[in-house]
C-alpha cells in the first residue's frame, strides 16, 4: 500500500460512481415514464372528448337502459343505428339509404308530413289534420273513415234493396191494374164503335126524309147518342185511371227511386203531355181531344200534337197544331190549323201546350228580342205579346228568376248600339238614353240566363216556345197576339 493512502479509498470512490450512473439511469426512466404518461393523457383526453360528443356523463351511464339488451359484438350505437333504420322502414319500404341518421330522419318526416297533407286535401274527414298530427294518429283516422264508409255502403246496399223490393211490388201491382183498365177500356171501345155504327145507320136512314122514319127514328137517334155519352164518359173515367195509375208510379220513382239515381232531365217538365186526341175527322178537319170545361180548357186555346207512344221532340215541334173552338164537360173539339198528310193525326196522339195547366199556374221569365214573323226581324213588341199570350193561358210572367219559376223564354241578346260620341250625345241627349238602356237590357238578359242555369230551370227559345205551345203557325198571322 502506498504511504499517504487510506486503505479501501477505490471503494469507495467505485462506489461512487455506481451512485451516479444508477441515478443518470434514473433520472432518464423518469423522464421517459414522465413523456409516455404526458402521450397517454392526452390520447384519454382526445379519447373522452370523442365520448362526450357521442353521449355525456350522464347519458353514457344510462346509455345501456336505454339501448336494450347487448345485441352479441355489436356496439351500443351500431344497435341504435339500426334501431333507426328498422324505424324508417316502418315509414318508407325499401332498404335504408347510407346516408347520415339527420338525413333519414328528414326524408322520413317530409315524406310523412306531405302524405298526411294530401289526405287532408282529398279527404273531407281529415280536415282537422295538420303537421303536428303523427302517422300513427293518421292511420287511426284512415281506419276508422273506412269503417264509416263500409258500414254507410252496407245501409245503402240495405236501402237499396228495400227500395227496389217496394218499386217491383208496386210494379207488379201497377201491371196488373193496368191489364184491367186496359180489357175495360177495349171493351169500351167495342160498344163505342157498335154505337157508332148505328148512329150512321139511323142518320142514312134520315137522310130519306119520310115523315114517318123521322117521328120514329129521331128518338131511337137521341137514345143512341145518349148511349154514345154514356161510353165516352165510360172511355174518359178509364183514361182518368190510367193516368191516376200512371201519376202513382211516377209517385213512386220520385220518392223511392229516384233519391239514389241520377236526378233527371232538368227540361223534364217542357216535355209532360196534356191530353191525347180521342176522335178525328179528316174530311171536316176537326178532332175531339179527351179535355173539357173540368179541365179548365177555354176556346181559342192551341195544342201541339206529337204521334203516340213518342217522346216529344226537343225541339218541340210536332206534327199537327190544333186550336180550341166547342168546349163541354169532358170532351173539347178542335179545328186542325196544321197538319201533315204524310203523318196524319189519328187516335191516341198526345197533345200538349207549355203554358196551360189544369192544375197549376206556370211562372214565366221573359228577356231578349224575339222574331215571332219568322222573317228575320226583330219584333221590339215580342216580350209583352208573349207575356199577354201566356197570362191569357193561365201562366203568369215574373221579371226576376227565383226558385219556383217554371220556365224562361229567351231570346236573342239584346244588340247595343255603338255609344255615342260626345258631339252625337250633346245634339240628341236620346241617343245615350237608349244605349244605357241597351246595357241594362244585356246585363238583365245575362243575369237571368246565369240564373236559370244555376238553378235547373228549362230554357226556351222564341221558337221552341212557340212550337211547345201549338202556336207557331198562329204567330205570323195579324191579330196573333
Amino acid at each position: 500500500m502506498p504511504i499517504g493512502k487510506r486503505p479501501g479509498g477505490d471503494s469507495t470512490l467505485y462506489a461512487l460512481i455506481a451512485f451516479v450512473a444508477l441515478f443518470i439511469i434514473a433520472a432518464t426512466a423518469a423522464v421517459i415514464f414522465y413523456l409516455k404518461f404526458e402521450e397517454q393523457r392526452g390520447l384519454t383526453e382526445t379519447a373522452q372528448r370523442r365520448l362526450n360528443e357521442v353521449a355525456n356523463e350522464n347519458e353514457v351511464q344510462k346509455i345501456g337502459a336505454l339501448v336494450g339488451a347487448e345485441q352479441g359484438r355489436k356496439s351500443r350505437l351500431r344497435t341504435v343505428l339500426d334501431y333507426l333504420n328498422e324505424a324508417i322502414a316502418l315509414i318508407e319500404p325499401g332498404v335504408p339509404t347510407e346516408s347520415s341518421a339527420e338525413v333519414k330522419v328528414n326524408e322520413a318526416t317530409t315524406k310523412t308530413r306531405e302524405t298526411i297533407a294530401g289526405l287532408a286535401k282529398r279527404f273531407p274527414e281529415f280536415n282537422e289534420v295538420d303537421s303536428n298530427t303523427t302517422l300513427l294518429q293518421a292511420t287511426g283516422k284512415l281506419s276508422d273513415s273506412l269503417q264509416n264508409s263500409r258500414a254507410a255502403e252496407a245501409a245503402v246496399k240495405e236501402q237499396l234493396a228495400t227500395l227496389q223490393a217496394r218499386f217491383d211490388d208496386a210494379m207488379k201491382a201497377s201491371s196488373q191494374k193496368e191489364n184491367i183498365l186496359m180489357a175495360e177500356k177495349d171493351k169500351f171501345k167495342e160498344q163505342f164503335e157498335t154505337a157508332r155504327r148505328g148512329y150512321d145507320e139511323l142518320k142514312a136512314l134520315l137522310e130519306k126524309k119520310t115523315e114517318s122514319q123521322v117521328k120514329d127514328l129521331y128518338s131511337k137517334l137521341e137514345q143512341e147518342r145518349a148511349n154514345q155519352d154514356e161510353t165516352k164518359k165510360q172511355l174518359l173515367k178509364t183514361q182518368a185511371e190510367l193516368r191516376t195509375a200512371d201519376e202513382r208510379i211516377q209517385r213512386i220513382l220520385k220518392e223511392s227511386v229516384w233519391p239514389v239515381q241520377p236526378p233527371p232531365d232538368v227540361e223534364a217538365k217542357a216535355f209532360e203531355t196534356d191530353g191525347k186526341v180521342i176522335l178525328v175527322d179528316d174530311q171536316a178537319r176537326i178532332v175531339q181531344i179527351n179535355l173539357g170545361s173540368e179541365d179548365h180548357v177555354y176556346q181559342g186555346l192551341t195544342f201541339s200534337v206529337y204521334d203516340k207512344g213518342q217522346p216529344i221532340p226537343r225541339d218541340g215541334k210536332g206534327k199537327a197544331e190544333v186550336e180550341v173552338y166547342n168546349v163541354s164537360e169532358n170532351i173539347s173539339s178542335a179545328r186542325i190549323i196544321k197538319s201533315n198528310l204524310k203523318n196524319p193525326i189519328v187516335a191516341d196522339d198526345i197533345i200538349a201546350n207549355l203554358i196551360w195547366d189544369a192544375k197549376k199556374k206556370n211562372l214565366f221569365v221573359i228577356a231578349g228580342d224575339f222574331d215571332l214573323k219568322g222573317d228575320g226581324t226583330n219584333d221590339p213588341e215580342a216580350p209583352e205579346k208573349i207575356k199577354r199570350l201566356v197570362e191569357k193561358w193561365g201562366g203568369k210572367v215574373e221579371s226576376a228568376v227565383t226558385a219556383n219559376t217554371d220556365f224562361v223564354i229567351l231570346g236573342m241578346p239584346p244588340e247595343i248600339p255603338a255609344k255615342p260620341k260626345m258631339e252625337e250625345a250633346a245634339t240628341n241627349p236620346g241617343a245615350t238614353e237608349r244605349y244605357e238602356r241597351a246595357l241594362e237590357r244585356q246585363a238583365n238578359y245575362k243575369q237571368i240566363q246565369s240564373q236559370a242555369q244555376a238553378l235547373s230551370i228549362p230554357i226556351l227559345s222564341g221558337e221552341r216556345f212557340l212550337s211547345f205551345i201549338g202556336y207557331k203557325t198562329q204567330a205570323g198571322k195579324p191579330g196573333a197576339f
